[in-house]
């Protein structure tokens, strides 16, 4: 395979590949699905792990290395691992919504990212539930289920409908999200939360939602969302609207048109800290 991430024609066999993965790793969901023995937490509360997780993790990698074995790979379960000086780094969440998926609620997704020098360039998420495939490559506009999607037109933060996550740490940590979420819900039309990053991503893409943030986040969340959003003419940023980087862990995803204004309002907000002892 060519490493010349300019040609679009290797490109879209990049996103095949990514697609392969993401619906290998959704077809392990789907089987395991209501079938779970094996649920336990990583370390953090609710910070889970099944069995599911890690047999999706197997069929992910197995297609991604068979098609790219030159290729570094960042996996939530596995960590890094392949060539760590290839420039190009498949970033995989096998199961992202792994609470929502160990309590069968069914919004959990396999989410498949390609970066070229630290920069999304193809994304493929995955829900078996829904029986939708997002896709997105650089160039190439972005997808559901082959069929070209954009984001929103909503313009006005009052008329939007906003989505956001909360992390795994936020029982610890004053850096979080609660006194954002309370302001965004009095200014909005809703703010939903639906724990599975990768397609709060999908839905600001396909239109469904207006705009996105969170924080605690690793790059196998959003590596793929963000080039889908971005593909689907969306706008993806740190919060201050500067130039969104992966290992801070946070980002403001909006269809472009609300971006200014959220972000504005997102800076003002002083956390909630609680007591909990």
């Amino acid at each position: 395979m060519k490493n010349d991430m300019g040609d679009e024609l290797n490109l879209a066999l990049l996103l095949d590949v990514a697609t392969e993965a993401a619906q290998a790793g959704g077809a392990v969901l789907q089987f395991y699905w209501g079938k779970l023995e094996n649920i336990r937490e990583k370390g953090r509360p609710g910070d889970l792990l099944t069995e599911a997780d890690q047999a999706a993790e197997a069929a992910v990698l197995a297609v991604l290395q068979r098609h790219c074995p030159d290729h570094q790979i960042l996996a939530e379960e596995s960590g890094a691992i392949g060539n760590p000086d290839s420039p190009y780094l498949w970033a995989v969440d096998p199961l992202d919504g792994t609470t929502n998926y160990a309590h069968q609620y069914p919004f959990s997704a396999t989410s498949v990212a390609l970066l070229f020098q630290g920069v999304p360039q193809v994304g493929a998420i995955y829900d078996p539930f829904h029986r939708e495939l997002f896709r997105a490559a650089k160039g190439l506009g972005a997808t559901r289920n082959r069929q070209k999607i954009h984001v929103s037109n909503i313009d006005n933060l009052s008329q939007s409908l906003l989505v956001t996550g909360f992390a795994y740490d936020r029982r610890e940590t004053p850096d979080n999200n609660y006194a954002e979420f309370c302001r965004m819900t009095h200014l909005t039309q809703g703010v939903r939360r639906g724990g599975a990053a990768c397609l709060d991503l999908a839905y600001v893409a396909c239109g469904r939602l207006d705009g996105y943030w969170e924080r605690g986040l690793s790059p196998w969340d959003i590596a793929a969302g963000i080039i889908l959003v971005q593909e689907a003419g969306g706008l993806v940023t740190a919060y201050d609207q500067s130039p969104q980087r992966l290992e801070t862990g946070r980002l403001l995803a909006t269809n472009g048109l609300i971006h200014q204004s959220l972000s504005q309002e997102l800076m003002q907000v002083e956390p909630i800290v609680f007591n909990l002892e």
